[in-house]
């Protein structure tokens, strides 16, 4: 009879792709905690110890500060995307989840403000990319006669209350954009997460 390795006090058997698809999960949502609570120069030490996993874990899946905040960023964007895709999706609905992430993330403002990114041209194209993701998610939504139709008036509109968002709580920084959408006399629906 084969005694399981746990009473020898060995660790259990790795549990591969499984473990580290859990582990890259529990990182993003740490790192998107820890850089809204203390901005993106916050140590990546205390992004591992939110996700209860080692350095070398968070050093596997994020060699360094940008590939974990590219991580959050391409996360939000994503979560932007889906709430578009959905069936009874609206532009109201779709607002309400870009204004969630513009309240909770600062990462994320950063990214909508694509243009301020420096030269780095890799850098730069991806976060324009995800800038552009953004637009196309909520322009799908758009009404043709809708106030942010024309020209550029949409990711200027989004670009100004990205800029209004400010405020030492997430609860103060969605009071402010809600309040910048109002300004602009732009209806948002219900300001979630996705799947909320």
């Amino acid at each position: 009879m084969v005694e399981h390795s746990e009473q020898h006090g060995r660790r259990p058997a790795n549990d591969g792709p499984k473990a580290a698809a859990r582990n890259r999960s529990a990182l993003v949502t740490a790192a998107r905690e820890v850089f809204a609570e203390h901005g993106l120069e916050a140590p990546l030490s205390a992004i591992a110890r939110r996700a209860g996993v080692g350095q070398g874990v968070l050093y596997r899946h994020f060699p360094d500060r940008a590939a974990a905040v590219a991580a959050v960023l391409e996360e939000n964007v994503r979560q932007i995307e889906q709430e578009a895709a959905g069936r009874d999706a609206t532009f109201a609905g779709v607002l309400g989840v870009l204004t969630w992430h513009l309240a909770d993330s600062a990462a994320f403002i950063g990214l909508l403000h694509a243009e301020r990114v420096g030269s780095r041209s890799g850098i730069r194209r991806h976060v324009l990319g995800l800038s552009e993701r953004v637009e196309r998610a909520l322009r799908r939504h758009l009404p043709a006669e809708h106030r942010l139709s024309a020209g550029d008036d949409l990711p200027l509109a989004v670009a100004m209350v990205s800029a209004a968002v400010i405020g030492p709580t997430r609860a103060e920084r969605e009071l402010r954009a809600l309040a910048a959408w109002r300004l602009l006399g732009v209806e948002v629906g219900p300001v979630r997460a996705v799947g909320e």
